[in-house]
């Protein structure tokens, strides 16, 4: 049981939950429906957490479940505001929009996909460079165990200039309402599958989608050795930065990840949100993890 999950649990996520959303948009179902969708595959997603795990033991809570669910209610309610924000925007942009409205909603997913996934890639690789960022990124590598809503656990600041970067272009191009809510969506569904702690077989999906068995390289706990598979969705843009890494040998335990420099790393959420504007010695970003 437990392999036949590993082998498709991702790409059925990816298929039914985003052919599912991009169906309900298409026939222009309300938005609610795809917070219906979102309840549903985070389900799903601790189901097969706990059906066929990768570590048991990062199935166990540490004192992180509420404040994980607080990163997760508030991250997702500034995305949602963002997005009611696109209407305003498309009423006062002084250009007309190129963007390709005549394409099927798909075809326009997938441009938004793309182009979004470039932004946040570079933003996250300067995150790694950048002392400054560095700070405010490093809420989301404090954890010690990896599973589905590590995704979510983003400082609101960092969050903000991901998703401003990724978004930036689209909006100019005159991105549609719905096809926003669509890319928000799939965001969501990448970041859960992305840091599952479901023990997953990709196999040639790894030179293409950057899914757990390629992510969990990232959060190993020191510099230079975590500064690698930066790509949301995709593993092109590492392979174009040289940062893209693959360890299949390698079984990954808590030890390995986290923060080395900053082992008592705050737990709570309000300390965690006030954490890089604490005074404290400069990061030196040779250091960052």
């Amino acid at each position: 049981m437990k392999r036949v999950i590993g082998a498709v649990y991702a790409p059925a996520m990816l298929a039914v939950f985003n052919g599912a959303a991009i169906f309900a948009v298409a026939m222009g179902w309300p938005p609610a429906t795809l917070g219906g969708l979102a309840l549903a595959a985070i389900s799903a997603s601790f189901a097969c957490e706990r059906w066929a795990p990768y570590q048991p033991d990062w199935n166990r809570p540490r004192g992180d479940v509420r404040r994980d669910l607080a990163h997760a209610l508030t991250n997702e309610g500034l995305t949602l505001l963002a997005l009611g924000a696109i209407p305003l925007l498309a009423a006062v942009r002084p250009w007309a929009g190129i963007w390709p409205t005549e394409w099927p909603v798909w075809a326009q997913w997938l441009v938004a996909v793309v182009v979004a996934d470039l932004g946040i890639t570079l933003t996250h690789y300067f995150s790694h460079r950048w002392a400054w960022l560095w700070r405010f990124h490093a809420v989301h590598h404090s954890p010690t165990r990896m599973y589905g809503f590590n995704g979510l656990m983003k400082h609101p600041a960092h969050l903000a200039a991901e998703m401003g970067v990724g978004t930036a272009p689209l909006l100019l191009a005159g991105m549609p309402y719905e096809v926003a809510l669509l890319l928000g969506f799939s965001v969501m569904i990448q970041l859960l599958l992305q840091h599952s702690n479901v023990d997953m077989r990709i196999g040639p999906l790894r030179r293409v989608l950057a899914l757990a068995p390629v992510h969990r390289s990232h959060h190993r706990k020191w510099a230079k050795e975590g500064d690698v598979n930066f790509g949301l969705f995709l593993t092109v843009w590492d392979r174009l930065l040289g940062t893209a890494v693959w360890e299949p040998d390698h079984r990954f335990i808590s030890d390995d990840i986290g923060i080395g420099t900053q082992p008592d790393y705050p737990v709570g959420y309000l300390a965690q949100l006030a954490e890089p504007f604490r005074k404290a010695e400069a990061v030196e970003v040779s250091e960052i993890s």
